[in-house]
């Protein structure tokens, strides 16, 4: 099991589409997931204009009975946004991996606006066989590098707030900036360095 993290931008989707095509085409078999894609349906989009369906996964979907199920033998699974999956599932990643020989690959932030850790994130930190940075470099406003992502709502930096809120999208009045921590900690955007002076 391997985990892929960083900061929004940094091509984690954009990977996850490509390792999916690299083992089809050598013949393996593999079920592609995601939850909360940005394109709001089942699919795993990127940024950069790639694409492909996906299953859905919500909170009851128990993923080894999805592989125990399937008509054919799974070889791999590529988990996009498994920092939004529950730990359980996370849990049954591993018993996959360790149980019916499936690779795992998964792809997804570390922490949330606040600078959090998402619960399956950090269960996954604990369990993966590996876990790789991605190298693709994202740079703040300021020109350093960008490690942190922030919830912006009407031009001011979120600090409290659901955890989990889809933004960046035609329908959403959230939009995400990935910031250097110093930026992050004093709410500057790079929009006239306005600190946070609100709260949502």
């Amino acid at each position: 099991m391997k985990f892929y993290f960083g900061p929004m931008d940094c091509g984690k989707s954009t990977l996850a589409l490509q390792m999916n095509y690299n083992h089809r085409r050598q013949g393996r078999r593999g079920l592609v997931l995601t939850k909360h894609d940005r394109s709001g349906g089942p699919k795993i989009t990127s940024r950069i204009g790639l694409g492909l369906e996906a299953i859905e996964v919500d909170d009851s979907l128990d993923l080894v009975s999805l592989v125990t199920a399937a008509r054919d033998r799974v070889d791999y699974l590529i988990c996009d946004e498994a920092c939004f999956y529950t730990v359980e599932q996370i849990e049954q990643l591993a018993d996959l991996v360790d149980e019916h020989g499936v690779d795992v690959y998964a792809f997804g932030l570390a922490s949330d606006f606040r600078s959090v850790m998402f619960p399956a994130a950090q269960r996954l930190f604990e369990l993966a066989d590996e876990v790789c940075r991605l190298q693709v470099e994202v740079l703040c406003w300021c020109g350093r590098p960008g490690q942190l992502n922030a919830r912006v709502v009407g031009g001011v930096m979120a600090r409290t707030g659901e955890q989990v809120v889809i933004g960046d999208t035609d329908a959403s009045p959230v939009r995400y900036q990935v910031l250097c921590r110093r930026h992050h900690r004093s709410g500057q955007l790079g929009e006239g360095g306005a600190p946070v002076t609100r709260s949502h």
